[in-house]
């Protein structure tokens, strides 16, 4: 498998920022694992993110930024590809930039193209079987209840059944509770745990596999748990870097990292957003999750990240009147449903109850049944069972508003 280009970048120009991210998450294969916005952070970044590019926006000033990253660009040239961009045609930082060993460096404005042929290029060395390219699956509810702990904790029981392809063994899958309040993914599978994220966080540059090995709660499906912090003091000290420091440490671990969570637009959110493979959204057929989701897809556009990674799940959905029109939701979101998971409250709640996954509980359930070929599609193990395109768009690709309750 050829592992992603993974990007760490350094901007300071906020207004640059959704811009700069569109245009990187829009080249395919590129992932970006770190973002800062001050020039003293790089180094702590670049011991904490493995990364096989380094993209420096020296904007708003130059010959500063300049005088901070060139020494650790030059200490790690054999190791990064940096790429710098700026506006100033100053002969001084030109040869400050050589002498770093600079990979390239880009005079604003640039065609689009030109950052992507570079990217593109060092794709292409980067090694096919270096590392484990693992891929991060956010599971967010749109709303309150929708069942978005249910999914997560399911579908990471599901992948963890599946065999790799290049060898004869199981996928190794984590499940990450990014809910550090409230969350409930060790309750959901009755483990518990000795060590939680908490104590990743400690020191997230140097995060080994000994020391991953021990904090996550290994359950009899397979599927290695990381809980959330025992106190809530614990979940307050937790930034965002460290949070993003955990996910990029798992994910040369394991094949897949699914997280229940994030639960709220925050620094948290855009650094799991910023690595994000598939991001599942959980919604209902009703008024307050079809607006959420609206307002959700909106936030991310404007932040510059890639929606044709959003796949929609609807949820318990059944015959039972009340419920919003299917096709009138994708028309209005501009998307299509990736998936269609049957109202079977009883047999979820049950299974929430006595601590187990549907796989043990109700192995022929409907239910698990449809998370079983969601997971085996994310994997690419299988078709997804309804009709939607590479990306979950409609094929129009536009908005049209059907439902009165969203407004443009």
């Amino acid at each position: 498998m050829r592992r992603p280009v993974r990007v760490i970048v350094l901007n300071a120009d906020e207004e640059a920022g959704p811009d700069l991210r569109a245009l990187l998450l829009s080249v395919e294969g590129v992932k970006i694992v770190a973002e800062i916005d001050e020039p003293a952070l790089l180094g702590k970044a670049l011991a904490q993110f493995p990364a096989e590019v380094l993209l420096l926006h020296l904007d708003p000033d130059p010959m500063a930024t300049m005088t901070v990253v060139a020494p650790l660009v030059a200490e790690r040239k054999d190791q990064i590809a940096a790429i710098a961009m700026t506006e100033s045609r100053d002969a001084e930082l030109v040869i400050r930039a050589m002498r770093a060993g600079m990979r390239e460096l880009l005079w604003k404005p640039f065609p689009p193209e030109q950052l992507t042929d570079i990217l593109r290029r060092l794709g292409r060395e980067v090694p096919g079987t270096a590392h484990r390219a693992g891929r991060l699956i956010p599971v967010v509810g749109a709303c309150g209840g929708v069942g978005a702990t249910t999914i997560a904790t399911n579908l990471a029981v599901e992948l963890a059944q599946l065999n790799r392809v290049d060898r004869p063994e199981r996928l190794r899958v984590a499940l990450v509770d990014l809910d550090f309040r409230f969350g409930q993914v060790a309750m959901f599978l009755d483990v518990q745990p000795t060590y939680t994220i908490a104590e990743l966080c400690e020191t997230p540059e140097h995060i080994e596999a000994q020391m991953i090995e021990r904090v996550m709660v290994k359950h009899s499906t397979g599927v290695h748990v990381l809980a959330i912090p025992t106190e809530v003091e614990q979940a307050n000290r937790i930034s965002a870097a460290q949070c993003a420091g955990v996910l990029a440490a798992l994910l040369e671990h394991y094949d897949f990292v699914v997280v229940d969570g994030p639960v709220r637009l925050d620094p948290t959110a855009r650094a799991v957003f910023d690595m994000t493979d598939i991001y599942l959204v959980v919604l209902q057929l009703l008024v307050p999750p079809v607006r959420n989701t609206d307002r959700l897809l909106r936030e991310l556009a404007r932040g510059g990240y890639n929606l044709d990674q959003v796949r929609l799940v609807c949820n318990r959905f059944g015959a039972d009147s009340g419920y919003l029109d299917p096709a009138d939701v994708e028309t209005t979101l501009g998307r299509r449903l990736a998936w269609t998971l049957p109202d079977d409250w009883k047999t979820a709640s049950t299974a929430v109850n006595v601590g187990t996954p549907l796989l043990e509980s109700a192995p022929k359930s409907r239910l698990r049944v449809g998370i079983q070929q969601m997971a085996g599609a994310i994997a690419g193990r299988n078709e997804s069972s309804t009709s939607t395109d590479s990306s979950g768009n409609t094929a129009a690709g536009k908005r049209r508003r059907l439902l009165p309750f969203l407004s443009d």
